[in-house]
């Protein structure tokens, strides 16, 4: 527990934003381009002050620790509703809760080895102990791509309720208004089980690029050559 007064606590200028460690697979950072691309226009719609903000493997601050990384967890995706998405004017180096106080919506993680690591309950130390009892964003996914599926969990009376699929397969985020789910097919030249959104009525969020190849497919459907317009 923290009990020092809050301004006399490092903030995230003062706390290490780097780990060492790369990032450990190519898949990784596709994903995460490829699922916030794609609720971007949500969020927009969502918050039309743009008080949010979206971290990528960016550490969350949950503890006073020495040295002060035991005290970090880094998520691989998380969503943060009703933040500035500048503090103090300059971007976050990383999101300290006892500076900010308001947990993530939803964390993701993307699996790299057997998933124990992600479904620790090592009291201080397991990573989903630390969601699930300091973190606590009211969604935690973990996503393996080997298995082609991903788990979800619900905070409920704090403590993580594994959720079903619906009859799509997909897993509903209530106050986004979105599901989550697994798409097979090809990005960024990788043909891989993606974790992807889908709208309330299942229909697939589209990246930028694939609106516009959509619309270039729609047009040539037409008898229209897309590249004449």
């Amino acid at each position: 527990m923290v009990s020092q007064p809050l301004t006399t606590l490092p903030d995230h200028t003062q706390l290490p934003c780097e780990d060492g460690i790369p990032v450990k697979n190519f898949q990784e950072h596709p994903q995460s381009i490829l699922i916030t691309t794609s609720i971007r226009p949500i969020l927009d719609r969502l918050h039309p002050d743009g008080q949010y903000d979206i971290g990528q493997d960016c550490g969350i601050y949950w503890r006073i620790t020495n040295p002060p990384l035991k005290g970090c967890i880094s998520p691989d995706w998380f969503y943060i509703p009703n933040i500035p998405p500048l503090l103090n004017g300059q971007m976050r180096r990383s999101y300290v809760l006892w500076q900010e106080q308001t947990p993530p919506a939803i964390a993701l993680e993307f699996v790299s080895g057997n998933g124990n690591e992600e479904r620790d309950l090592t009291p201080e130390t397991g990573k989903f102990w630390v969601y699930e009892t300091q973190i606590q964003p009211e969604y935690y996914g973990i996503y393996e791509v080997r298995e082609a599926r991903v788990e979800v969990y619900r905070l409920v009376n704090g403590r993580y309720q594994l959720m079903s699929p619906n009859a799509r397969g997909h897993f509903p985020i209530e106050p986004l208004g979105v599901e989550l789910g697994i798409w097979q097919g090809v990005y960024q030249n990788h043909a891989l089980p993606w974790l992807r959104w889908w709208d309330s009525e299942g229909n697939l969020l589209l990246t930028a690029e694939e609106k516009l190849q959509d619309l270039r497919d729609r047009l040539r459907a037409a008898g229209i050559d897309p590249d004449a317009i």
